[in-house]
């Protein structure tokens, strides 16, 4: 397993990381214990010691599953991150609660890395105001927590007033081939890197955009190398970059776990050849993709019952591959008609908290009449 020091802090940790928001579900949407119990103990066994949780994933109940199933590993293997939920929290007491409650849920007496969750020019003012920094530090000042930083989604600018905010011990950052230039991107990449400061990198995979493309595309890829998955293309160009430290993968399913393996097992970083094809091919798609939601969920759930991340990724997957065929079952059997964009009742909700600051409703409406459209054009 590919490993990364964090010369900042001392430590070493595998590149890979076990993002736990994505974990196997039932019928009912519950975490499918047995068969994520399984993932993570494959993922362990192969060296991955860094596993990556928060407080709302899975509707709440990913801290107590985690903190569940790590019980049988000694608590010096791993690193464990999990985050504060900035946006619940109106005083230091609800910080205090929130924590301890933390700490309960994962069965531990210290977070190793403890982050401000999904930072925004908004939420930074706000901790601050609240003196939730001076809590969050005197947490680690008595070993609560190891590590202090922040996951994040806002502009450049806004990454940067927080990143010089206070003297972090590690970011984690929305990072990708496709998103360069979105939220922090390579400016976000660079500053971090020349100040010093740490990376784990979220969304390598642009919530599984990345992991398979129209023919014409996977055909670059696999001309480059046969044998390697799409996906891993993803994760290779991330690793590329020396300041990522840490590459998280909610890996939902036992092919994803051993693709990943073998990905970061053997890393090797990309060369001048593939960072060209990968460039090129990031030309084409730039003219596909109609808008940039990751599925991330944080717009969930919609007052009207409108299944937003389910709709764009049809919509988004409809342009991109250029063929009704590849969203046709999901878009008239899977997606309930209840859950279909054209259900939205444009209160605005979700626009107040998508991370990727999108047009939700405008998108809403024409993902809609584009897949309308698509639908009607094969009758």
């Amino acid at each position: 397993m590919e490993k990364r020091k964090f010369e900042k802090l001392g430590i070493e940790t595998s590149l890979l990381g076990f993002g736990c928001m994505r974990f196997p579900a039932t019928p009912d949407g519950k975490i499918d214990e047995p068969r994520a119990e399984k993932l993570l103990d494959r993922a362990i066994a192969a060296g991955v010691n860094y596993i990556d949780t928060a407080y709302p994933y899975h509707n709440g109940d990913s801290e107590p599953f985690v903190g569940k199933v790590l019980q049988k590993y000694d608590r010096n293997s791993f690193y464990l991150a999990t985050k504060l939920p900035v946006w619940a929290i109106e005083s230091v007491d609800d910080a205090k609660r929130i924590f301890a409650e933390q700490l309960e849920r994962l069965r531990t007496d210290h977070i190793d890395f403890y982050l401000m969750h999904a930072m925004s020019k908004e939420r930074w003012d706000k901790v601050k105001e609240l003196g939730i920094v001076e809590f969050c530090e005197q947490l680690k000042a008595e070993g609560k927590i190891r590590y202090l930083g922040f996951s994040f989604h806002d502009t450049y600018e806004a990454f940067e007033e927080v990143l010089r905010g206070r003297d972090w011990d590690f970011c984690q950052i929305q990072y990708n081939y496709m998103d360069t230039e979105e939220q922090a991107g390579d400016k976000g990449y660079a500053l971090a890197e020349e100040l010093g400061i740490p990376m784990v990198i979220m969304e390598p995979v642009k919530g599984g955009s990345l992991a398979n493309f129209s023919d014409d595309i996977n055909a670059k890829f696999k001309a480059m190398d046969k044998d390697a998955s799409i996906a891993s293309w993803a994760f290779r160009w991330v690793g590329s970059h020396s300041n990522a430290k840490v590459i998280l993968s909610g890996m939902s399913s036992e092919e994803q776990v051993e693709d990943n393996l073998k990905t970061f097992s053997n890393f090797k970083p990309l060369n001048e050849a593939e960072e060209k094809m990968i460039s090129e091919i990031v030309s084409d798609l730039q003219g596909r993709v109609q808008n940039g939601c990751t599925g991330c969920r944080y717009c969930m759930p919609c007052p009207a019952g409108v299944n937003i991340p389910q709709n764009f990724a049809l919509w988004n997957k409809y342009h991109i591959y250029g063929t009704y065929d590849h969203v046709k079952n999901a878009w008239e059997k899977d997606l309930k008609d209840e859950e279909k964009a054209k259900c939205c009742v444009k209160c605005g909700k979700c626009e107040k908290v998508c991370p990727q600051h999108l047009s939700i409703r405008r998108d809403l409406e024409l993902a809609q009449k584009d897949l309308d459209s698509a639908a009607a054009a094969q009758e």
